[in-house]
């Protein structure tokens, strides 16, 4: 089984940034596309942040665009979310998630808090 850990959550104040990371026990890490998700109390779990296997491509949910950055390293088999310009809104448990290409196998880490005060 494919391990996720997250780290690098906390609090954090109105318009500051932080770095969460996320490392992989992944075989062959660079055969799955990466992504981000976050939940906040009361609400859907939802993605915030993707990347491709090859790292060529990204995709952001519109309330974090222009805001976070994700990114890879298939060597180090880690996943970050640089996020920047933090709203009290951000606040959730931020979850990395990965997905085999072509095995569709899909693994979830823990979760990470992160608390963004006003």
């Amino acid at each position: 089984q494919v391990q996720l850990v997250e780290s690098g959550g906390g609090l954090v104040q109105l318009g500051g940034s932080l770095g969460l990371s996320c490392a992989t026990s992944a075989f062959r890490f660079s055969v799955y596309e990466a992504s981000w998700y976050r939940q906040a109390p009361g609400k859907e779990r939802e993605l915030v942040a993707f990347i491709t296997d090859t790292g060529g491509r990204t995709n952001y949910s519109d309330s974090v665009k222009g805001r976070f950055t994700i990114a890879r390293n298939n060597v180090k088999k880690t996943v970050t979310l640089q996020m920047n310009t933090l709203k009290p809104e951000d606040t959730a448990v931020y979850y990395c998630h990965i997905r085999g290409i072509y095995s569709g196998r899909e693994y979830w880490g823990k979760g990470t808090l992160v608390n963004v005060s006003s």
